[in-house]
């Protein structure tokens, strides 16, 4: 279990307190006690939600207006600003304030969770967010954990730990692991002819298809160029990498990618690192990125984190969803007892409860679409990334880097 993962949840909180009018507007669509919730605060949010990348990659279709996941979006976006704008209330009559002294040492407790201020930084390029916004919504989450330890005190002991860890122990192994560096020259064929479409309208499929060829040669022809200068001078590896690889996230740290587990590259490239020895670098590598040439660096037998390792975490995560608990009873509690009025029906949850489940109802593809989106996670950038249908083949000769 990577639990690297569970430490650095609160960098996202669920709920960010910001959005929300407090005065009357011509433009409100909903009025929660005697705050307002304008059309451009919905359109902010929507428009984020909508464009997550998740849903393309899953092929879902958020565009189409008043189809099934545009209602589905619209739905979860109105009851998160509801929730925004009740907390935010609550937030104000309880007079939480955040310092900068607070968020100050905010952000240099999540940076020691997850390592440095490089990976911190990383993650924040990950998510989309500059260092500015995140300051900005760490402040609303600070006085977010202020308000819930007011609610109630949650506290987990060692012993809560422990029941967790034996719970979950197998959650806690890990499988075979592989360090490797590589050096990538980009070449995918769909990406280089559908830029030869683009540039040449006039041109045949025929002639396209010969144009990628050739390009693809030219690409396999470098990759072989480079090859011969890492056999020639193995320690240039990470010089080479830094300057040539086409991977610029890894060619920053010299082609380094880490630990990773078979299943985490796809198969031409875990194919060719698993088969390697320490200390050697393998012959071209093609997989639907392009060419790379891999260099083992280390390797790590399956085994288990123990529980002296893992107990902080642990105790975080616990305490986490403890919090979350907390927090999910007080929404539930301060919603049932505040003044809700839809000023645009069009915005009213009932309306578009009904309208889905009809839309559900007469298309069961609808429902396969929900369940997706509700059951599928943003997956964690990595350089090369998972793809166990791949059929290319890879070549596993190595070559020994002498010391």
């Amino acid at each position: 279990m990577n639990m690297k993962k569970i430490v650095i949840a609160l960098l996202m909180s669920v709920f960010i307190l910001t959005g929300c009018s407090f005065n009357k507007d011509k433009d409100a669509i909903i009025e929660v006690n005697d705050k307002v919730i304008t059309k451009a605060d919905f359109d902010k949010d929507f428009n984020k939600e909508i464009n997550n990348p998740i849903f393309k990659q899953l092929g879902l279709n958020t565009k189409t207006k008043n189809g099934f996941m545009y209602l589905l979006i619209k739905g979860r976006v109105i009851n998160n600003l509801i929730v925004k704008s009740l907390v935010n209330q609550e937030i104000e009559k309880r007079n939480i304030k955040v310092t900068e002294k607070d968020v100050d040492k905010a952000i240099k407790e999540k940076i020691q969770q997850v390592g440095s201020k490089a990976k911190f930084n990383e993650i924040l390029k990950q998510n989309g967010i500059t260092p500015a916004e995140y300051k900005k919504e760490l402040t609303e989450e600070l006085k977010l954990e202020k308000l819930v330890d007011m609610i109630k005190t949650v506290k987990v002991t060692e012993a809560d730990a422990k029941k967790y860890y034996t719970a979950n122990e197998n959650s806690f192994k890990y499988p075979d692991k592989v360090r490797a560096s590589h050096i990538l020259i980009s070449a995918n064929p769909y990406e280089i002819r559908e830029n030869l479409k683009l540039k040449n309208k006039n041109m045949s499929d025929e002639e396209i298809e010969k144009l990628v060829e050739e390009e693809m040669n030219a690409k396999l022809k470098d990759a072989e160029k480079i090859l011969a200068q890492v056999k020639k001078d193995p320690t240039s590896f990470k010089k080479i990498a830094r300057e040539v690889s086409d991977d610029t996230e890894s060619a920053k740290q010299g082609g380094d990618l880490g630990f990773f587990a078979s299943q985490e590259m796809v198969e031409p490239f875990s194919k060719a690192a698993f088969s390697m020895k320490p200390n050697t670098i393998s012959e071209i590598v093609k997989t639907p990125y392009g060419y790379h040439i891999i260099m083992v660096t280390d390797r790590m037998a399956a085994g288990k984190d123990s529980f002296e390792d893992v107990k902080q975490e642990i105790m975080m995560k616990l305490e986490q969803d403890k919090k979350i608990e907390v927090f999910e009873h007080f929404v539930d509690d301060i919603k049932k007892n505040a003044k809700i009025e839809y000023i645009d029906e069009s915005y009213n949850p009932e309306k578009l409860t009904t309208e889905l489940k009809n839309q559900a109802a007469s298309n069961p593809v609808a429902n396969e679409e929900v369940n997706e989106a509700n059951h599928s996670a943003t997956p964690e950038p990595k350089s090369v990334k998972t793809d166990k249908d791949s059929s290319d083949k890879a070549d596993t000769e190595t070559v020994e880097i002498k010391e």
